[in-house]
């Protein structure tokens, strides 16, 4: 990093990114991808349990099957994004999941589905969800200026959070009303209408790798040298170990959500729904003015202000009474979505900011290597502290590790800084 004199801090920009057509094709792509992973989430488990006769345990590896490619190839799909036409591979990733997904309609037409095929289609579509994420990641630098990263990124983010609320009320639908298999053809479709909109973005992409300045480091040296930069980096370092606790604990207390509302607070169905739907529509309303919020507070302290903020709203969640108790785990699981879109936003834009261009691919891939890695091993620590101690145990240890998560924010450099640097190399 240059010092600190050396570096120019963001101004408020004139022209919104709404107004700019790549844009708004970039955030299409995004929510459309997002909604339609969000009804396969729930047509693809419900296939199984209803038509191929899985048990509980068959239908929760499908799950798990979703989330081990992010473990096992986050590092290599860095180096490759780097190597090849970032926009191409995102096309391609999209166009390979719709033709996996169309697979299993097209078995179950011919008899021929089985739940070996569900597991194929799901670890598939997880790779190539992984390329993708990690070559996605990479895109909104070259599209949007340097002072529109954190609303661009807010804007992403409030997209992501409109396809967790509409998603899988969506694919609930949409199975109850066509059926598992029609559904999944949705979903498939949707990866084709991602595909057209990448495909019709017209800023020219900046590939690093075609420079050709310096030799091609070994894939291994590739993988070393991204992951390096971020553990290497004084601020890059202890956002990954703030991303890293968060999901942790975020994931323990996500596995016991359910079972919380409906045998401690003896919340109904419709009621679950309507929690966890204001909990997303607070973190769509936080993208959307990720921007302003940002400005004000500061382009780099946001990251660390709005985690310590939801804390002492979250802090009512493990002792929810029946009732109007329910009330607080909705205002306490809103006040965290708002936080982790608000953090998340300015976490990504320091990133696209700070890291050279021919190191972003590899960065983002750590950091999703690290920061998703740990998701299971927080759901299996949520389940297995609220077996030995009781869920409102389980749930206040989850808390209060979120909320000590900015800690790690807060004994480095970030502390003292306001705005994302703008880097010469930023470009």
């Amino acid at each position: 990093m240059t010092s600190t004199a050396a570096k120019r801090t963001p101004t408020q920009h004139i022209i919104s990114v709404w107004r700019q057509r790549d844009f708004l094709l970039l955030w299409g792509s995004q929510t459309v991808n997002e909604t339609g992973a969000r009804i396969s989430g729930v047509a693809v488990p419900l296939l199984a349990a209803s038509q191929l006769g899985a048990s509980t345990f068959e239908v929760s590896a499908i799950t798990a099957l979703t989330w081990l490619p992010f473990l096992l190839f986050s590092l290599p799909a860095g180096v490759v994004v780097d190597r090849l036409p970032r926009r191409r591979l995102m096309v391609f990733c999209d166009l390979a999941r719709m033709v996996l997904m169309l697979s299993l309609p097209a078995g179950a037409l011919f008899g021929a589905a089985t739940l070996t095929q569900v597991y194929v289609v799901v670890t598939a579509c997880g790779i190539l969800t992984v390329f993708f994420n990690v070559a996605f990641r990479t895109q909104l630098p070259g599209i949007v200026a340097d002072t529109q990263l954190v609303e661009g990124n807010g804007h992403l983010a409030m997209g992501q959070s409109v396809a967790k609320l509409v998603g899988p009320a969506a694919g609930g639908v949409l199975v109850g009303v066509v059926g598992a298999l029609r559904t999944i053809l949705a979903d498939a479709l949707s990866f084709l209408v991602s595909a057209v909109l990448l495909g019709s973005i017209r800023t020219p992409e900046q590939h690093p790798a075609a420079t050709g300045q310096a030799p091609r480091p070994t894939f291994a040296a590739a993988v070393r040298e991204g992951l390096g930069f971020v553990l290497r980096h004084p601020v890059l370092r202890p956002l990954l170990a703030c991303s890293s606790a968060t999901n942790f604990f975020f994931m323990g207390m996500t596995g016991l959500q359910i079972v919380y509302l409906v045998d401690e607070l003896r919340a109904s169905p419709s009621m679950v729904g309507a929690v966890f739907s204001a909990g997303m529509a607070g973190g769509a309303l936080a993208g959307m003015f990720a921007g302003r919020i940002s400005r004000r507070i500061g382009t780099a302290r946001i990251t660390w202000v709005s985690l310590l903020a939801a804390g002492p709203l979250c802090l009512p969640i493990p002792f929810a009474q029946p009732g109007w108790g329910i009330s607080l785990f909705a205002f306490g699981l809103t006040a965290i979505s708002v936080s982790q879109v608000l953090y998340n936003t300015a976490d990504t834009s320091y990133r696209q900011q700070v890291c050279p261009p021919e190191l972003l691919a590899r960065t983002n891939a750590s950091v999703l290597w690290v920061a998703f890695g740990v998701i299971p091993f927080g759901a299996l620590f949520g389940g297995s502290l609220a077996s030995a101690f009781g869920i409102r145990t389980a749930l206040l240890v989850c808390v209060l590790g979120m909320w000590g998560s900015p800690l790690f924010l807060l004994f480095s450099p970030l502390r003292r800084i306001r705005n994302i640097p703008i880097e010469p190399h930023g470009k």
